[in-house]
């Protein structure tokens, strides 16, 4: 049974990707919901800042969430933990680090640093990307659990085949087992022409795994060396990012057993 929560995050999904602003008419249209849950819905989301509504033209996302994003930005301890090693990546190979998180079926780039603007990534911050193309995203799926990977693949088969990840469970399972035992993955041209992407998985205290750390390099067909040379600095950062946020996990626990003693 959907919640009244659930029904009314739809707006906020609905509103997100729209190029334009959104009308109670066009909602109501899209959503099926009646014109009162509607506009009780739209009171409470604006209300919250999460939408806003402009006249005669619709809704919005609200200002709250420009204020979200800047709170994410300062506070995120994956940010914080992954922001000083990224910088150490670009000023040491050069190119773009990104740092992505897995959001539902997507992966979604959450900070980016680079040196210099020579090399450009379409992994946008706050661009969501499928969980199929590029290392970025690969690495992440290697590491999810076999019943999530099976059910991705019986809703996207033949997406699964044009990223060259197999054309049958098996095979795919297969390629992403060979990802998953690597520790890293590599990808050329996959989302952006022209470039190099080389990423490792990143995981929380418990091991599971969060999203992941890479490089865009401006250039294809890197020597093997090359690659797995990168792709040991890029693996020894994730780790280090793994073990700062796993740190600060376990003083967020040990502040909150002081406090109930």
């Amino acid at each position: 049974m959907t919640t009244s929560l659930a029904r009314m995050l739809r707006i906020l999904d609905l509103v997100e990707t729209q190029a334009h602003a959104s009308t109670p008419d066009e909602m109501a249209a899209q959503l099926g919901f009646t014109r009162s849950t509607l506009y009780r819905y739209l009171k409470e989301l604006t209300e919250a800042g999460l939408l806003t509504s402009l006249p005669d033209l619709g809704y919005t996302l609200g200002p709250r969430i420009a204020e979200l994003d800047f709170r994410m930005r300062t506070t995120d301890p994956l940010i914080l933990a992954g922001a000083p090693v990224m910088a150490d990546l670009v000023r040491a190979e050069g190119g773009v680090a990104l740092l992505c998180r897995r959001y539902r079926d997507r992966v979604l780039c959450v900070h980016q640093e680079q040196v210099g603007d020579a090399v450009h990534s379409s992994y946008e911050r706050g661009y969501a990307r499928p969980l199929l193309r590029g290392a970025a995203s690969r690495v992440i799926l290697a590491n999810l659990p076999p019943v999530a990977v099976s059910r991705l693949f019986e809703r996207l088969p033949l997406e699964f085949a044009a990223a060259g990840l197999g054309s049958s469970l098996a095979a795919a399972r297969a390629r992403l087992r060979a990802i998953r035992q690597a520790g890293w993955d590599s990808t050329e041209g996959q989302v952006t022409p022209g470039v190099t992407g080389i990423a490792a998985p990143l995981f929380d205290g418990q091991g599971t795994v969060l999203g992941s750390l890479s490089l865009t390099l401006g250039r294809r067909a890197l020597a093997e060396s090359e690659t797995r040379r990168i792709a040991s600095l890029i693996t020894e950062g994730a780790a280090a990012v793994g073990a700062a946020i796993g740190g600060h996990s376990q003083s967020q626990m040990a502040g909150l057993d002081r406090k109930a003693g």
